[in-house]
């Protein structure tokens, strides 16, 4: 892993059939396997809000992991903008 310095944040709206299967739970862990920090919460409309900070490297696997989903998902698109880095965001939880 690199310096800090390298460290982006990103935000990403998933649609699809992403609420009611797990996919803020497969989020965490995905985030821990990448190594990147933030959190997921479920959003009125039906999609799931993720925001995440990590290296550049770490924001891509992260993301192709959203883009797949939970076993029980149906991720039928993910809307990936940068965004400011959060400077107290340690670890990854979900919002409700």
């Amino acid at each position: 892993m690199g310096t800090k310095n390298n460290r982006r944040a990103r935000r990403y709206f998933v649609w699809g059939s992403v609420q009611g299967v797990g996919y803020r739970a497969f989020a965490a862990n995905a985030a821990h396997s990448a190594g990147v920090a933030g959190w997921a919460r479920n959003l009125d409309d039906g999609r799931v809000e993720v925001y995440a900070i990590g290296e550049p490297e770490q924001l891509s696997d992260f993301e192709g992991r959203l883009r797949q989903g939970p076993r029980f998902s149906g991720v039928r698109g993910v809307d990936a903008r940068d965004d400011t880095i959060d400077a107290g965001s340690r670890g990854f939880g979900i919002r409700h």
